[in-house]
């Protein structure tokens, strides 16, 4: 008999926490919480969970603390956070940190349950992948190591990050949709009535890091009412 799927809520306000323990025990996983940073934190380095729900204003610990965290001890472990804030800068910074989706409060418990099954399901999604990745002159990447150089420069990227530019580089001969990146990437079934800005705020990610030009960019292209087209050149 396999096991069910263990999923951590960090959630402080009670009302919030007590809603998503119902409905994903409806849905079928085994949830566990905590109430606060630090005990979130705890549990999160301490059990195996399959995902973890992060909210981003917490006591003790906020939510972007405890995502570096877990992240610097394990950088596969599924994140998503809750949070209140929409602002770009504030979801870039959770996305920044290795969170692999965001759900803006008041949210759609439906929408919510979506992000969670394709979270969950990205993992089991395979990506042809190559090992280095070259762009221009002067740019290598090595996807094993999430890393890479620009000249003399050192380049990091989050595992999503990696995923992003394999994928493209895969596909590097046309534009890819982005709802063919959401469906790869981050494993939402297609056609699924997803409303998030995940896609363009990793493209966006990804340009600072490497065009000289981010309003100009080099390598990552968009073709309007196409896609996203890698450039090698």
């Amino acid at each position: 008999m396999s096991r069910k799927i263990r999923i951590l809520i960090v959630e402080d306000e009670e009302a919030i926490r007590t809603g998503l323990i119902d409905v994903l025990i409806y849905h079928g996983y085994e949830v566990d919480y905590a109430i606060d940073g630090p005990s979130g934190l705890e549990k999160a380095l301490s059990g195996t969970f399959d995902l973890i729900l992060l909210d981003v204003m917490l006591p003790g610990l906020n939510g972007y603390k405890v995502c570096d965290r877990i992240r610097s001890g394990n950088r596969e472990q599924a994140v998503i956070m809750l949070t209140a804030k929409s602002s770009d800068e504030d979801i870039i910074e959770g996305l920044s940190l290795g969170a692999d989706d965001y759900v803006t409060k008041p949210f759609s418990v439906a929408q919510l349950v979506l992000r969670i099954q394709a979270v969950l399901r990205r993992s089991k999604i395979g990506i042809s992948q190559s090992d280095h990745i070259e762009l221009g002159e002067n740019i290598v990447i090595d996807s094993k190591n999430l890393s890479g150089q620009q000249g003399n420069t050192p380049l990091s990227f989050t595992r999503r990050e990696m995923d992003i530019l394999q994928y493209l580089n895969t596909n590097a001969g046309r534009a890819v949709p982005r709802d063919e990146l959401l469906s790869k990437i981050w494993g939402y079934a297609k056609n699924a009535d997803i409303e998030t800005r995940t896609v363009d705020i990793h493209i966006a990610k990804l340009r600072r890091k490497l065009e000289p030009d981010p309003s100009q960019p080099r390598y990552l292209v968009t073709i309007r009412g196409v896609g996203i087209k890698l450039m090698s050149n």
